[in-house]
């Protein structure tokens, strides 16, 4: 039996083929659920906590590829294609897009449930990274305007009387912020503190930080 919450959405519009995969996800009891249609879909409200989207590259209205557009503005899980007919160009544009697999019909089973079973793992990492980079916004968005300014600052590996010497304070109040922003955002270290930054995106470039205008 596979961790609960484990699902799997198979998109096709031949109810033959949808049937038979469905059918060799269950012979390995991984949940299934089938649609025939990428709207069909799209209108589907889910509760997974780890899933993949298996569906087939060609279809009438929106196709694989269309789907996989849509879905990459949002938390789409790991999507394993299908075809009969897929040429070169499809399979190049789909894997660059992040589909994690190809497979031609007829389905082998084997490379089915590794596709799958892999497609699980990767989502249940993605949802992890993105539950850490969704609690580091969080405590970044503790920190106080002067705050945000010391920040990028520090993690660059200036000195805290260079940093102050920036933004035209003391380096009594520099090592203050500094302290308040290794508590807010639960630094364990200050190479914790530079590992959040590179999450969250925040320059440690020196080259990249731009004075800040003295305030009166």
């Amino acid at each position: 039996m596979r961790n609960a919450g484990e699902i799997s959405y198979v998109v096709d519009d031949e109810a033959c083929v949808r049937d038979a995969v469905c059918a060799m996800l269950e012979s390995a009891e991984i949940e299934v659920m089938g649609f025939d249609s990428a709207e069909a879909y799209l209108r589907h409200a889910r509760s997974d906590l780890a899933a993949c989207l298996i569906t087939d590259l060609r279809m009438p209205g929106i196709n694989g590829l269309e789907l996989q557009q849509r879905l990459r503005a949002q938390d789409s899980p790991p999507i394993i294609f299908i075809s009969g007919r897929g040429d070169v160009p499809s399979t190049v544009r789909a894997m660059k897009a992040g589909a994690i697999e190809f497979l031609t019909k007829p389905l082998d089973s084997n490379a089915l449930l590794t596709a799958v079973i892999g497609a699980f793992a990767t989502d249940r990492a993605q949802r992890q990274q993105r539950a850490e980079l969704n609690q580091l916004q969080q405590r970044l968005s503790l920190l106080s305007p002067r705050e945000r300014e010391v920040l990028p600052l520090i993690v660059t590996g200036m000195l805290n009387k260079q940093a102050a010497s920036v933004l035209g304070i003391t380096g009594v109040t520099l090592q203050i912020h500094r302290s308040q922003i290794m508590r807010k955002m639960a630094a364990r270290s200050f190479a914790d503190l530079v590992r959040m930054a590179g999450r969250l995106g925040i320059p440690r470039d020196p080259a990249s930080v731009q004075p800040v205008p003295r305030r009166s």
